[in-house]
């Protein structure tokens, strides 16, 4: 029986893999060439053989195959400013109860709305080379009381890794849960329930300190047999599993197809947290951003007839002063509260912006901090 370290050899890795589905002239080969030249493409052989060729909209294609849209270079690399956050390599500090750890740059699946597409193709060295140090900073800093170690993805790495982070994670005192940010359980759910040794050591660890696994599911197609069994695998060994979908043009922005992923990630007893707008990334705006006010109706009609857990996510931008969650709107605004925050001055601050129906994001297209 192949290992799940075995099943990875067969990832997808260059246009050329591509042909014998897409059929491309050789112009549009050397575009997709270039896209990837500068944003990579990788994707597992399992979540490949999910796409329905047949479709051309299908989502599992649009989240993990270069398009022609990518050649739009709107958009900002940085949307949420993590390098004003940056404290050293590999660790963030925006919220005063929370750390980022940036443990990886490599995903099993790089997807093609990722907001830290700038990231691929650093070395190890460079995300990773201060772990003692982020620990160290972490230790002295008593007001975090909560770590994300996100990447990248955090799954990504050795089992002896993993076992590193949390071992002196776990350690400090202040601190009262763990959070591995991971998309594999959605694009290579094998590297869980086919790893014995992995799940031991996120047992072990769960009972030193809490560790709740961060998914991020954006399709129903996404939740498949195999992507359930590895969230009973951690389920058994008691791990808290919660997800965070992006809200993508293309994929879920049909109120029912939003409605089906939110009960069935319930029913397999994940817990949506957030649903994020998507950032205007570069290169990536143009092709997977919806507006705001398309949002807040997808949202809403989303949320009728969802039971209570399945509707208690919060609808959230992750702005450069903290996460805004998005309320809704009136005839004429729309309504907004920062949810977290950078600065002492946006505390539960409200925000009642004039509705602007083609604007997709704060910054550039309402600029509601004049």
């Amino acid at each position: 029986m192949l290992s799940w370290k075995d099943m990875l050899k067969d990832n997808i890795l260059r246009v050329e893999d591509l042909d014998k589905v897409l059929h491309m002239s050789p112009e549009e080969k050397e575009r997709l060439v270039q896209i990837c030249q500068r944003h990579p493409m990788r994707t597992t052989k399992y979540y490949f053989d999910l796409i329905d060729w047949s479709d051309e909209n299908d989502p599992i294609r649009k989240l993990s195959i270069p398009d022609m849209m990518e050649l739009d270079e709107s958009g900002d690399y940085d949307t949420s400013g993590e390098s004003t956050n940056t404290k050293m390599p590999g660790l963030q500090h925006k919220y005063a109860a929370t750390a980022l750890v940036l443990s990886t740059n490599v995903c099993f699946m790089y997807c093609r709305h990722c907001f830290r597409k700038r990231m691929v193709g650093y070395s190890q060295d460079e995300i990773n080379q201060r772990m003692e140090e982020s620990v160290s900073y972490i230790e002295n800093h008593p007001e975090i009381n909560n770590v994300l170690v996100s990447g990248g993805d955090s799954l990504a790495l050795s089992n002896e890794m993993i076992e590193e982070y949390l071992k002196h994670l776990s350690e400090i005192e202040h601190l009262d849960f763990i959070r591995l940010g991971s998309r594999v359980p959605v694009v290579f759910p094998h590297r869980i329930f086919m790893d014995d040794e992995l799940l031991s050591i996120l047992e072990n660890y769960n009972k030193k300190k809490e560790i709740i696994l961060i998914s991020q599911f954006n399709h129903p197609k996404e939740l498949t047999e195999e992507a359930k069994k590895s969230i009973k695998a951690l389920k058994n060994i008691g791990i808290t599993l919660r997800n965070q979908t992006v809200l993508l043009k293309g994929i879920n922005d049909d109120p029912n197809v939003m409605k089906q992923l939110l009960k069935d990630l319930s029913r397999n007893g994940i817990h949506p947290y957030y649903v994020f707008q998507c950032r205007p990334v570069k290169y990536v705006k143009s092709s997977f951003q919806v507006s705001l006010y398309e949002g807040i109706e997808i949202i809403g009609k989303a949320k009728d007839g969802l039971d209570g857990v399945s509707k208690a996510f919060k609808y959230a931008m992750s702005h450069p002063r903290g996460k805004i969650e998005i309320f809704g709107k009136t005839d004429t605004h729309f309504i907004m509260k920062f949810h977290q925050n950078k600065f002492k001055e946006d505390e539960d601050r409200m925000l009642m912006i004039p509705i602007d129906k083609s604007a997709n994001w704060l910054d550039e297209d309402l600029n509601p901090m004049e």
